[in-house]
């Protein structure tokens, strides 16, 4: 029942800090665009960078976590590296999403969102997992880091098995860094039309 609790504060906070930003999105700008059009350049670009490593991530996490999420012990992979790589790629793809904004802001509001959601999910799974597998599971996460992977660990399997229909739903979720840069983008184009004007300009 906790668990089943955490998940699903997990997914209502995400949802409404999303809806957050992209209502923040529309109605306002960046001053770097204004006065220092190559640090937005820059802050875009490399927005786009983080946003693309992040949609890789989790579509490697995605190929290795494919149902087997609790039942099984996942140490291969993605998981040889780290315990968590799937939030570790989501707040490096979240955090880059709001960068191509453009703003540091959306990127501090992104980073310390992540802070305030995740480490409680992150503890939560860790004891799911440490009640299921015991000291399998204690073994592990002694040899690896919680959450910044260590890739000197890396170790992956010539063939794996994975179930196609979750691995879509996954990789479908990873999508929504490239659809925020998408709206960014649809914004930016309204402004320039002079269809839409910010209310209030960002760092």
């Amino acid at each position: 029942m906790k668990r089943l609790w955490v998940r699903n504060w997990r997914i209502r906070m995400t949802r409404a800090l999303i809806a957050l930003l992209i209502v923040l999105f529309f109605i306002s700008g960046s001053i770097w665009d204004q006065r220092y059009p190559a640090v937005a350049m820059a802050l875009f670009v490399v927005g786009c960078i983080m946003a693309t490593l992040g949609v890789i991530g989790r579509l490697w996490c995605a190929l290795y976590i494919g149902g087997y999420k609790t039942q099984n012990l996942i140490t291969v992979g993605p998981y040889s590296i780290s315990r968590n790589p799937l939030y570790f790629f989501s707040f490096i793809g979240s955090v880059g999403a709001g960068l191509t904004s453009e703003t540091l802001t959306i990127g501090v509001i992104l980073a310390i969102g992540f802070l305030l959601i995740y480490p409680k999910v992150i503890l939560d799974e860790e004891a799911r997992l440490r009640q299921v597998h015991g000291p399998l599971f204690d073994e592990y996460a002694r040899r690896t880091p919680r959450f910044f992977p260590r890739w000197s660990l890396l170790v992956e399997p010539e063939e794996y098995v994975t179930r196609p229909a979750i691995f879509r739903r996954h990789a479908l979720s990873a999508m929504w860094f490239i659809w925020i840069i998408v709206i960014l983008e649809v914004i930016e184009n309204l402004r320039e039309m002079d269809l839409l004007k910010p209310l209030f300009n960002l760092y």
